[in-house]
């Protein structure tokens, strides 16, 4: 079973993050939940969710790692060396690396955008700097996969479900939601 991971860090987009958990989820795909500085994580709307493990726990594989956006949660991951670290362990193994919203910068804060097409929330661009920026929804370079907001949640989410378990599999979660 394909295996997932999604920090969270307090500040948290609360529907890119649910969201994306909850598709991963119903395609069948193991998600674990990261918290950045312990197990109880605060949304940036106050909405608190109760991670399966913190980071300074968490030593285990993934083929994926998702990141959502949210302020201050993106600059709470983009501070964190710990979470750049895992990016670019990540990135060099091929792993997926997935962003959402102001979370590509992150990745670029990582170094792994450069040359690389992304897109972002509108305004975080020059956060991006090397990076190939387009306006699409959900744009997926190699393993890199960025997407623009908590509008875009969905297909950002289909997206990583095609990657992972097939293009079939992305379909019949679209369809089962009413995608």
């Amino acid at each position: 079973m394909p295996h997932a991971i999604t920090i969270l860090a307090d500040g948290f987009e609360e529907i890119e993050a649910v969201a994306v958990i909850d598709l991963l989820r119903r395609a069948g795909i193991d998600v674990t939940i990261i918290g950045l500085d312990g197990l109880e994580v605060r949304g940036a709307r106050d909405i608190r969710v109760k991670a399966d493990i913190a980071l300074r726990d968490f030593g285990g594989t993934f083929d994926a790692l998702v990141l959502p956006g949210g302020m201050p949660g993106t600059n709470n991951l983009a501070a964190s060396e710990e979470v750049l670290e895992m990016v670019r362990m990540a990135n060099s193994r091929g792993k997926i690396c997935a962003a959402i919203c102001a979370a590509p910068m992150v990745l670029a804060r990582a170094g792994v955008l450069d040359m690389k097409k992304a897109t972002c929330y509108p305004g975080c661009e020059s956060m991006l700097a090397g990076a190939q920026l387009s306006e699409d929804a959900v744009v997926t370079d190699g393993n890199i996969v960025t997407s623009r907001a908590v509008g875009t949640a969905v297909p950002f989410a289909l997206k990583l479900i095609e990657l992972m378990v097939g293009e079939e599999a992305s379909r019949k979660i679209g369809a089962a939601i009413l995608y």
